[in-house]
């Protein structure tokens, strides 16, 4: 990768999550964008070009945070995305990520180095030097 730094879009409705990971990437080196909505993440992501997404579950719908990786995958993008969820274990369990691609799930709360671990290893996996 280049020295550019890689930007991560994070698309979550609840903004004090949204300043969190802003305040976890900025520091990390990674460049932020964030949306609120699906829709405002599929925007932000057509417009910016991300080198990674971190998108929540349930957002405004129950599903819009799988809703919003189905359009993406889509599209063709073939960009390392997240889920973010607040929902139990046993929930994440029944659910089948494999269809949408994903390249992880992140629980709420979240643990910053957990999360920076996970996002570094994908990203370097996505762009080797």
């Amino acid at each position: 990768m280049s020295d550019k730094k890689a930007l991560v879009l994070c698309v979550d409705d609840d903004p004090d999550i949204l300043e969190f990971l802003r305040t976890i990437l900025e520091g990390a080196g990674y460049a932020f964008a964030g949306a609120e909505s699906a829709e405002e993440g599929l925007r932000a992501c057509r417009d910016a070009a991300p080198d990674a997404i971190i998108v929540d579950l349930m957002m405004e719908e129950v599903d819009s945070g799988t809703g919003f990786v189905r359009q993406l995958r889509a599209d063709g993008s073939r960009i390392p995305i997240f889920m973010l969820s607040s929902v139990g274990d046993d929930f994440n369990a029944a659910i089948d990520y494999g269809p949408l691609g994903l390249a992880g799930v992140f629980q709420k709360p979240l643990a910053a180095p957990h999360l920076l671990k996970v996002l570094d290893s994908a990203l370097a996996a996505a762009h080797p030097a």
